[in-house]
């Protein structure tokens, strides 16, 4: 399990791309791509109620770490995954690559993790194949809309300075 330092946390409160209002402005936005993801309840609901459908949705049925009443739920393989709140574990980023997977095969997936999701955004950038598109919400400013190709470098250099207990 890898652990998020104390001290690196604020390098990951600015957005890893372009920060829009909503999720209208950024749909209207988005730049070309073979694979959405959606990270987070409120963005992906917003998506699906935009009728933007990700190819995977990432949830752990909170907001802002408050219990979510969102019912999220669209035609998808569900997986599950275990992440504690400031780590990645193995279990969540295995889940990310099987849905990769199973995104290759034409299929949608909702990974429903059981902790935290917000640091998924992470592995989902070093795991996905060139011409991935990533969002996710930024707490009371908006959606970020994260060209993978574009932070691979910068997100390899963060994921080295986590801890790994």
């Amino acid at each position: 399990m890898l652990v998020l330092k104390k001290e690196h946390r604020s390098a990951l409160k600015k957005p890893f791309g372009i920060l829009y209002s909503s999720v209208d402005e950024a749909k209207h936005s988005l730049p070309q791509y073979d694979i959405l993801i959606s990270v987070g309840d409120v963005t992906t609901k917003n998506l699906l109620e935009s009728g933007l459908i990700p190819d995977i949705g990432i949830i752990d049925h909170k907001i802002q770490r408050k219990q979510s009443k969102n019912n999220i739920e669209y035609d998808s393989v569900t997986l599950n995954a275990k992440n504690p709140p400031g780590t990645l574990t193995k279990e969540l980023w295995s889940s990310i690559e099987k849905a990769l997977k199973l995104v290759e095969e034409e299929l949608n997936v909702l990974i429903i993790v059981e902790g935290e999701e917000d640091l998924s955004v992470l592995p989902c950038i070093l795991s996905s194949p060139p011409g991935t598109v990533i969002l996710y919400g930024q707490p009371n400013q908006g959606l970020v809309v994260v060209e993978a190709d574009k932070v691979r470098k910068m997100t390899k250099n963060i994921i080295e300075e986590f801890e790994e207990v």
